[in-house]
C-alpha cells in the first residue's frame, strides 16, 4: 500500500533536496534542551494519522492491564472518525503552543499499514507517531533516537529522519544519534512471563514489580526515550516494562563522560511504564508524585538533600481512560511545561488545574483526551527541539554512600 496525502493530512512535507541530496533547510535552526521546564522555543508535535493498534508482540503484552479491552482487540487500522477526532485535538494543541511564538514541527508520512519483517520477527503492521516523546531524546545539543521495544515501534523513527536531517544541516553543532538497534527476536524476552501473565493477579504483577523481573531479557539494550528525566546535569532513567538495565548501562557509559550524571529510579506500580505520568518535573526545586507510584525513600535522598519539594498529583477527572487506551488515568499528570510559571493540562483535569493554580503556574488548557489512546497526553505527544537555558547544576549534594543501578534500592 502505498502512501497518500489523503491518509496523511497533517504530516510533514519531505524536504526539498539539491541534486546532490543535500536538503533545502530552514535557517537558523537551534537544537538544544536539558530539562522538561526552560521556557520552550521549538517543539515536534505528533498527528494521529492511518494509526494502528498493533497485534500484540512480547513486549506490548505484560504493558496492558489485565483487564484493559485493548487485550485480545483486533489489530488493524483505528476508525476514520477517531483519527479525524485525535488529530483536531492534536492540531488544536500545535496551534496554541505557535500562537505563543513556539516553533511546532510534525512527522513525516510513515505507512503504519505495512508489515515489519526482520530476519528475527514479523509482525502485521506499524504503530504511528502520535507521541514522538517515546522515541526522541534531546541531550544537549544532540537527539538520539531511542531502542524501543514494541516490534511494532521498529521503524517508527522513519516519522523524523527529514526533521532530523533538517537541524543537523540548520544547526552546525547539532548530533544527530541513534543507539545500538535491538533484534527483539524470542531470545530478547521471557516468553513464559509473556505466555503467563494475563492470567497473575495484581499482587503477583506487583511482586514481579518489586524483584526487578519482566517480559525484557538483557539480550537487547531497550529504553524508550519518555523513561529519561532530564535534571541538567543530572538524568534520571526508570527501571521498568520499557526500559532494562542494559539500555541503562548503556545510556551511563554514553552520558556519563560528557558530564552527566546518571541515576536509577524504581516506583512501586505494577505497570512501570515511562516515568512522565509517575514522576515529574514543573521547575527548579519542585517534583510532582503519583500518590499511587511512591518513590522509594532511598532515592527520594537526592531531592531532599537539594531542597526539592516532591508534591503529590491530585486525583484525576476519570475513573477510567478512554476506548483502546494503552495509558492510564493518571495522563492527568501529563503536561506540558512551557516556562517556569506556565504549564498545559487536559481540559478536563479541573482538580488538576487548580492544583497548578495553587503552586504558582499559569494554566493553558488543552482538549487532547480524545487523542491519549494514540500514545498518551501532552508530554507524550512532544518532544523538544529547543529549550533555552544551560546545563545546570541542580543537585550539588550527590546521593551518599554506594548506590548500585542493579538492585531495585539502587
Amino acid at each position: 500500500m502505498s502512501i497518500s496525502n489523503d491518509f496523511y493530512p497533517n504530516a510533514s512535507l519531505p524536504l526539498e533536496r539539491k541534486e546532490s541530496g543535500v536538503p533545502y533547510v530552514r535557517p537558523g535552526l537551534h537544537v538544544e534542551s536539558y530539562n522538561d521546564f526552560d521556557p520552550l522555543r521549538h517543539v515536534i508535535v505528533g498527528i494521529a494519522d492511518n494509526q494502528h493498534i498493533p497485534e500484540a508482540c512480547p513486549a506490548s503484552n505484560e504493558k496492558i492491564p489485565a483487564d484493559s479491552p485493548m487485550r485480545g482487540s483486533k489489530a488493524g487500522r483505528r476508525t476514520q472518525e477517531s483519527i479525524d477526532r485525535a488529530n483536531e485535538c492534536l492540531n488544536g494543541f500545535a496551534q496554541i503552543l505557535e500562537n505563543r511564538g513556539i516553533i511546532v514541527d510534525r512527522p513525516g508520512a510513515v505507512d503504519w499499514h505495512n508489515s515489519i519483517n526482520t530476519p528475527d520477527f514479523s509482525i502485521s503492521s506499524g504503530f504511528g507517531c502520535m507521541p514522538p516523546r517515546d522515541c526522541l531524546l534531546t541531550m544537549g545539543k544532540s537527539m538520539l533516537m531511542a531502542p524501543m521495544s514494541f516490534r511494532s515501534r521498529y521503524f517508527e523513527y522513519l516519522a523524523y529522519t527529514d526533521l532530523l536531517r533538517e537541524y543537523f544541516e540548520s544547526d552546525q553543532q547539532c548530533m544527530i544519534e541513534q543507539a545500538p538497534r535491538p533484534r527483539l527476536s524470542d531470545d530478547s524476552f521471557r516468553m513464559d512471563y509473556v505466555a503467563a501473565y494475563e492470567y497473575l493477579s495484581d499482587e503477583e504483577t506487583m511482586a514481579r514489580s518489586l524483584n526487578k523481573e519482566y517480559s525484557t531479557r538483557e539480550t537487547d539494550i531497550l529504553f524508550d526515550a519518555a523513561d529519561v528525566m532530564r535534571l541538567g546535569k543530572d538524568i534520571f532513567v526508570q527501571h521498568g516494562l520499557t526500559t532494562n538495565l542494559a539500555g541503562i548501562h548503556w545510556i551511563k557509559r554514553k552520558y556519563e563522560p560528557m558530564g552527566y550524571r546518571i541515576h536509577t529510579l524504581s516506583f512501586a506500580d505494577n505497570h512501570p511504564i515511562h516515568i512522565d505520568a509517575t514522576f515529574c518535573p514543573l521547575r527548579p526545586g519542585l517534583m510532582l508524585l503519583n500518590p499511587h507510584r511512591p518513590l522509594f525513600a532511598g532515592q527520594r535522598e537526592i531531592f531532599e538533600k537539594n531542597d526539592w519539594q516532591i508534591v503529590e498529583a491530585v486525583k484525576p477527572a476519570w475513573d477510567n481512560p478512554p476506548p483502546l487506551c494503552y495509558s492510564s488515568t493518571w495522563l492527568s499528570m501529563n503536561t506540558l511545561i512551557i516556562d517556569h510559571k506556565t504549564v498545559c493540562v487536559e481540559a478536563s483535569e479541573k482538580a488538576q488545574m487548580e492544583q497548578f493554580d495553587k503552586l504558582g503556574f499559569n494554566v493553558i488548557p488543552v482538549d487532547l483526551r480524545d487523542a491519549y489512546a494514540f500514545g498518551g497526553g501532552l508530554h507524550c505527544a512532544t518532544a523538544d527541539v529547543w529549550r533555552e537555558g544551560k546545563c545546570e547544576d541542580y543537585f550539588p549534594n550527590q546521593f551518599s554512600g554506594s548506590h548500585n543501578i542493579s538492585h531495585w534500592e539502587y
